[in-house]
C-alpha cells in the first residue's frame, strides 16, 4: 500500500487504520500481533505509532554473517563474538541455596564441543532438552573447570531452532531494549513485518538537500537500521538519519528564531559613540581578543533593525560583565533604556554598586529594583522608570512584574539564562514600545556541539579564554579520612586573613536521598562540627535553601562585608556574590555533585589577588568518581569540564531537562557527530532561505513539536 504526505495529514490515524492504510501516525495496536496489552508495554517502551516503532532505533546488534564451526574457535580472542549452531548433546543443572541455579548445556556440531550456562533461569529447563538445535551468540573462552573445554563467556542471545529447519536468522540482527513481556524475538517480528508490508514513508529533506548531502532515501535508511545488509550500509544509514534528526531540531530552532524576529520593529541602534567609547578607554583592564569579538557581534547586532537574539558563554570569571556594560551604555547612548536582570537579590546589588562607580562620571543613571524595597521606594523606582529618569535599571525577577513600565526598553540582559524560562524573558520583551535587543548570558560552558543544538535560534558568541592576571585555582583530590589536616590548613588560611567556603550536598542528615548506609555529613552537622571545633573563636555562617529569604540575604551580605571568615553552604551559593577575600573551597561528599556543577561552585573563589584552592573530600571508592573528579582536578576550563560531563555521563543524562522540547535524541551521538550536526545546520540554513523547501518542512516540523513547538527554548 502507498501513501502521501497529504495523506497523513488529512486522515486520522483510526479512520486510515480502519481502512486497512498504514502510515506513520498509525496507533500500534493496529498492526497484526499487538492487541491492548502488548500495545501498553509498547508504550512503556515509547512506541505508540507506527513511526515511533520505525525510530525506534537497535541499541547493538548480532553479526550472524557467518557460521563459525566449533573446531575452529579461537578462546580469548578480544572483541572477537562467534555465531555457532550445535545440537544440545547433554544438559545439567546445579543449584546453588534457594534461588540460585546454573543449567549447563554442551553442544556439538560434529567438529568440536562447546560448553554454554544460563545463570538463574530454570524456567529454560523445559525447551533446553537433549537433540535439540541451538543457535548461540557470544564471546567464547575456556570453560571454568573444564579441563581445557571450550565455553561461551558471555552469551549475547541464543535461538532454539526447529530440527531440520533452514537457518533463517542469518544476517546481520537489531538487538534492541526492552521491557516486561517484550522479547527480542516478538519486535524483530514486528519490523520484519512492517518492512514487509508494502508500507511507503515519504520524505522528510528535501529532495537538493538529500542529493547534495549523499543521503540515502529515508525508507531505505529506515530499513537498513535495522536490517543492515552488511556494515557499511549500516554505517550510511545511521549517518543519513542522525543527518534528519539534526536537520528537523535545526529547521525548527530556526524557524522559531525567524517567526520570533520577522516582522516585528526592533530598536536599531546606530554605531556606538563618545560615550561607549569613552567607558571603553576608561576600562581599567584591556579587553582580551575573545572579549572583543564578543563585543563587536554584539555591537553589530544592535545596529540591525531585528531584534537581537544572542547567548553570551563564558566561564565563570571571563568578564561577560563589561561586555553587559558596554551593550546597556550603548543603548543609552541611543536614548534608550536597559535592563539587566539577574537571579538573585544580593548579585543585583553588587552589580548596581560596580555599574555605579564605572559610570559615575557619567549622567548615566542607575537604578536597582529588587524585592526587599520598601513600598515608597518601590513605587518611586518604578515612577523614575516610566519616566525615563533611570537609563539602566539592575533587578531581580521583580523586572518583568507587571507593574513595570519602562519609558523606552531598548535592550534587555539576563544573566545566568538558564535559571529564567522564555515566558519570562518574553515578559521583557514586551516592556517596550518596540521588541527590545537581548542579550542572554551563562556561566555554565555548554559543549559546542550542544550548544547548537540546544539554542539553535539564538546567536551564540563564546568566551573561552580568562583574561590575563587572574590567578589559577589549585584544585586538589582528597580521602575523607583527611579533613582534620584539611580544616587546619583553611585555619591557617582564615588567620591569615582570607575567607573560605564550605560546601555540603545535604542541609540535614534526613535529606540523604539514596537511603545508603554510608553517612552524609549535612550542612548543619558540618557547620555544627567546626563551630564548637577547630574553628569555635572564628565568625562561621550557615546558608541553605530553607532559611527565609532575609536570613540567606543577611548571611551572604556579612560574608561579602567579612563580617564572617567561614561560611557553610548547600549549592544555594552556586550563583552568588564576588568575594575577592575568599580564597579557599572545601567540597564535602565532592562526588554527589555534577562536575559542571563542581566547576561553578569553584568558580565562586580565584576572584581577588591571592592564591585559591579548592578540595574536593571524597570517602567513595568507585573508580568512576575518582575519574570524574580528577577531570576537575586537572582542568580549570569549564568548556573541558563540560565536554568531560558529557563523555564520562552520556548525552541522555547531559541534556535532561536542557532539551527543552524538542524530543529525545534517538540515535545522534553529541560527542562523535558533530561533523554530520555542522553539514545539517547548514542544510536547515539553506532551506530557511529556500520558500518551498521551507514549506515542505513545516507541516512535518507542526506535527512533530505540536504544542511544544513555540517552547522549543524554554528553559
Amino acid at each position: 500500500m502507498h501513501i502521501s504526505a497529504a495523506a497523513s495529514f488529512l486522515y486520522g490515524s483510526d479512520m486510515m487504520a480502519k481502512a486497512n492504510i498504514l502510515n506513520l501516525r498509525t496507533d500500534v495496536k493496529y498492526l497484526n500481533g499487538v492487541g491492548p496489552k502488548r500495545a501498553a508495554s509498547l508504550q512503556k517502551l515509547g512506541i505508540s505509532t507506527i513511526e515511533d516503532l520505525v525510530t525506534y532505533y537497535p541499541r547493538a546488534y548480532e553479526d550472524r554473517s557467518s557460521i563459525t564451526a566449533i573446531g575452529e574457535l579461537f578462546p580469548d580472542r578480544e572483541d572477537c563474538i562467534y555465531t555457532v549452531i550445535g545440537i544440545i548433546v547433554n544438559i545439567r543443572e546445579k543449584i546453588y541455596g534457594r534461588y540460585r541455579s546454573i543449567l549447563m548445556a554442551t553442544i556439538s556440531d560434529g567438529t568440536g564441543y562447546l560448553q554454554v550456562n544460563w545463570f538463574n533461569q530454570r524456567f529454560l529447563k523445559k525447551s533446553l532438552t537433549v537433540g535439540k538445535r541451538i543457535l548461540v551468540y557470544g564471546k567464547v573462552g575456556l570453560a571454568y573447570g573444564g579441563r581445557g573445554m571450550l565455553a561461551v563467556t558471555r552469551l549475547i542471545s541464543f535461538e532454539l531452532l526447529e530440527s531440520g529447519a533452514a537457518i533463517q536468522k542469518q544476517g546481520i540482527l537489531p538487538v534492541y531494549q526492552l521491557a516486561e513481556s517484550i522479547s527480542q524475538k516478538y519486535i524483530r517480528r514486528l519490523t520484519e513485518n512492517l518492512w514487509a508490508s508494502d508500507i511507503r514513508i515519504d520524505e522528510i529533506i528535501p529532495q537538493p538537500i538529500r542529493s547534495r548531502y549523499k543521503l540515502m532515501p529515508r525508507q531505505r535508511a529506515l530499513q537498513s537500521i535495522h536490517y543492515p545488509g552488511n556494515n557499511e550500509e549500516l554505517t550510511k544509514a545511521r549517518e543519513t538519519l542522525a543527518f534528519e534528526e539534526l536537520y528537523v531540531i535545526q529547521c525548527g530552532l530556526l524557524l522559531l528564531k525567524r517567526d520570533s524576529q520577522q516582522g516585528i520593529d526592533g530598536v536599531r541602534h546606530l554605531m556606538s559613540g563618545s560615550l561607549v567609547n569613552s567607558i571603553f578607554d576608561a576600562l581599567p583592564y584591556s579587553l582580551t581578543e575573545d572579549q572583543l569579538k564578543a563585543w563587536k557581534d554584539i555591537e553589530k547586532d544592535m545596529e540591525q533593525q531585528i531584534p537581537m537574539r544572542r547567548l553570551l558563554e563564558g566561564d565563570v570569571g571571563s568578564g561577560k560583565t563589561v561586555i553587559a556594560l558596554m551593550a546597556l551604555v550603548k543603548t543609552v547612548e541611543n536614548g534608550y533604556q536597559g535592563a539587566f536582570m539577574v537571579p538573585t537579590e544580593i548579585l543585583a546589588r553588587q552589580h548596581y554598586e560596580k555599574f555605579t562607580e564605572l559610570l559615575k562620571e557619567t549622567a548615566i543613571k542607575v537604578g536597582l529594583l529588587v524585592g526587599s524595597l520598601s513600598v515608597k521606594k518601590h513605587r518611586d523606582t518604578l515612577g523614575k522608570i516610566a519616566n525615563h529618569e533611570l537609563d539602566i535599571v539592575i533587578g531581580t525577577h521583580a523586572i518583568i512584574q507587571e507593574t513595570v513600565k519602562f519609558a523606552a526598553l531598548g535592550l534587555a540582559v539576563t544573566d545566568e539564562q538558564h535559571r529564567f524560562g522564555i515566558s519570562q524573558r518574553a515578559a521583557l520583551d514586551k516592556k517596550g514600545e518596540y521588541a527590545p535587543d537581548v542579550l542572554v548570558m551563562t556561566a555554565t560552558p555548554i559543549p559546542r556541539t550542544m550548544t547548537l543544538t540546544v539554542y539553535g535560534d539564538l546567536d551564540v558568541s563564546r568566551i573561552e579564554r580568562l583574561p590575563p592576571g587572574r590567578k589559577p585555582i589549585r584544585t586538589f583530590v582528597r580521602e575523607s579520612d583527611r579533613r582534620q589536616l584539611i580544616y587546619e590548613f583553611v585555619k591557617k588560611e582564615i588567620v591569615a586573613g582570607r575567607q573560605a567556603y564550605v560546601v555540603c550536598p545535604l542541609i540535614e542528615e534526613s535529606d540523604n536521598p539514596d537511603g545508603s548506609s554510608h553517612h552524609v555529613p549535612s550542612a548543619e552537622e558540618i557547620y555544627n562540627e567546626l563551630s564548637q571545633g577547630i574553628f569555635k573563636n572564628i565568625p562561621i555562617g550557615l546558608i541553605h535553601g530553607r532559611l527565609k529569604k532575609d536570613k540567606k540575604q543577611q548571611t551572604m551580605a556579612d560574608f561579602y562585608e567579612n563580617k564572617l571568615s567561614l561560611l557553610v553552604a548547600t549549592t544555594v551559593i552556586e550563583v552568588g556574590v564576588d568575594v575577592p577575600n575568599a580564597s579557599i573551597m572545601v567540597i564535602e561528599n565532592a562526588e554527589r555533585f555534577g562536575l559542571a556543577q563542581l566547576h561553578q561552585l569553584r568558580g565562586r573563589i580565584g576572584r581577588g589577588q591571592y592564591s585559591s584552592y579548592c578540595i574536593l573530600v571524597s570517602g567513595s571508592k568507585s573508580a568512576v568518581s575518582r575519574e570524574r573528579l580528577e577531570v576537575l582536578r586537572d582542568t580549570t576550563s569549564g568548556f573541558e569540564v563540560a565536554e568531560a560531563d558529557l563523555r564520562l555521563r552520556g548525552a541522555g543524562q547531559f541534556f535532561g531537562s536542557m532539551q527543552h522540547g524538542t524530543g529525545d535524541l534517538k540515535i545522534v551521538n553529541v560527542m562523535k557527530d558533530t561533523d554530520i550536526l555542522l553539514r545539517a545546520r547548514q542544510a536547515a540554513l539553506e532551506t530557511m532561505a529556500d520558500a518551498e523547501a521551507l514549506e515542505s518542512i513545516r507541516p512535518y516540523l507542526m506535527l512533530k513539536y505540536k504544542d511544544k513547538f513555540s517552547h522549543i527554548n524554554d528553559a
